[in-house]
């Protein structure tokens, strides 16, 4: 029976070794899909899902799923352990001796357990990019974003992007000029999700891989794994999958289990601020519509399901971003409320005629009370 040191660390290389094996790449492609999905959580805490849940998409804690998503943990599952920082408040004599003055600090981490939505029951939680993927299936919705994301560049950064024919680009989609600071994408690429994809991919070699960047002396195996890497999580989480070019693109690079490894973390940086990016750009073009209620007879569903949904619209009708929006789910919430409210005059109505002693209220005073 290992002791909880030993248990940690088994933890931890046990992550670590998954992280090595990745150089299949239905293998990498899951680790970068976890890489989507978890974007917020350390590059530590992500090796350490992968490695205990590879199919985890949302991850909370017990009391978390409870009071933040009214769903609850089914009976018998097994946690998924990710560290936690154990913080202390200082004293003046911890601070003295830590040359600090800050008033708290991390003394240590603990493994706590948290679940993954698979594991609960209850309300539908909802998440923007399950809006965006629908809409981004439509290549002028793909084109929209990367016009959107080229002219975001070019006018709140210090890179600019411009085009040029694929003829003159030497067999390239796109290139990243350190020397310029400029991006240059292929003009005449039929394929619009490999167009915006590209330019994911040479946005990533900026921010990694620029004149002042940290990464900038990588190999350029390491570089070119860097930025597909970026670009597929990217395209991951607006729901466009570019598996089949991005993945083989790795392959080939990272040939290597080293580079796979050495690469990550640094994968995880840019992987956030590029998702952040996307995200705010599909809102200013109004892809994150809210979704579509699945299309049913309210007649037919049962009294749980129907409040069910009137529960989850009032949720979505408070998170609604826009006036379009909100009207929408208030329209569909009144059909769920109208729905209710006629069942249960019936079930007055049809108690009333099998109760007949019970005294009735009489309508003329009833008439009276209204305004």
């Amino acid at each position: 029976m290992p002791t909880k040191e030993e248990w940690k660390k088994q933890l931890v290389d046990n992550a670590e070794q998954q992280i090595l094996n990745l150089t299949d790449s239905d293998r990498f492609k899951q680790y970068l899909n976890t890489l989507a999905k978890f974007h917020r959580y350390s590059a530590r805490n992500i090796d350490l899902i992968y490695s205990q849940n590879p199919e985890a998409t949302q991850i909370a804690g017990f009391k978390q799923w409870k009071n933040d998503f009214n769903r609850s943990v089914n009976k018998g599952e097994k946690g998924i352990r990710i560290a936690a920082p154990m913080i202390k408040k200082l004293t003046p004599e911890d601070q003295k001796r830590l040359d600090t003055t800050k008033e708290k600090a991390i003394v240590g981490y603990r493994y706590i357990p948290v679940f993954d939505i698979s594991q609960t029951s209850g309300e539908p939680v909802l998440s923007a990019k399950d809006f965006v993927k629908e809409n981004l299936a439509d290549h002028k919705n793909v084109t929209n974003l990367y016009n959107e994301l080229k002219n975001y560049l070019n006018n709140n950064t210090d890179i600019k992007v411009s085009e040029k024919r694929l003829s003159e680009l030497g067999g390239a989609k796109g290139y990243f000029q350190p020397s310029t600071n400029e991006i240059v994408i292929g003009s005449d690429e039929p394929d619009n999700a490999l167009k915006l994809e590209t330019l994911y991919h040479e946005y990533a070699h900026s921010q990694l891989h620029g004149l002042t960047s940290e990464f900038k002396d990588r190999p350029r195996a390491y570089q070119e794994t860097q930025a597909e890497a970026v670009a597929y999580v990217a395209m991951q989480n607006i729901g466009v999958d570019t598996s089949n070019y991005s993945l083989g693109y790795v392959a080939t690079w990272a040939k290597d289990k080293a580079v796979i490894h050495s690469a990550l973390s640094e994968i995880q940086q840019v992987s956030n601020k590029v998702i952040e990016l996307s995200d705010e750009l599909t809102k200013q073009l109004g892809l994150q519509e809210a979704p579509k209620e699945p299309e049913h007879d309210l007649k037919k569903l049962s009294a749980h399901d129907l409040n069910k949904s009137y529960q989850s619209l009032q949720q979505q009708v408070q998170q609604a971003t826009s006036p379009q929006q909100k009207a929408q789910l208030k329209n569909q919430l009144n059909d769920v409320h109208q729905e209710i409210s006629d069942r249960t005059q019936k079930q007055l109505k049809a108690f009333a005629e099998e109760n007949p002693e019970i005294k009735q209220p009489d309508p003329e005073y009833d008439q009276s009370l209204k305004r």
